[in-house]
């Protein structure tokens, strides 16, 4: 992880993870670009990858990959 991530605040990853547990892709969304604008993408995906990811528990990390695979998609089929 770069020097630069480990310099976030703390209360800007917990404002990731709180849109996440509140389950609000527009917040989650826009906290996101409020961030990769501020820090840049390459400070992003280390504290995505090195802090917020690792932080989530099962549903949540679920959740998540299912807003960003459904982008687009007009139905989710589940497959038994």
């Amino acid at each position: 992880m770069s020097e630069t991530a480990t310099l976030v605040p703390i209360d800007t990853v917990i404002s990731m993870l709180t849109a996440i547990s509140a389950r609000n892709w527009t917040q989650f969304k826009e906290l996101e670009a409020e961030f990769v604008d501020q820090y840049g993408i390459e400070v992003w995906e280390d504290v995505f990858n090195f802090r917020v990811k690792p932080a989530l528990d099962k549903d949540s990390d679920r959740w998540l990959l299912i807003q960003w695979c459904s982008a687009g998609i007009k139905s989710v089929k589940v497959v038994a």
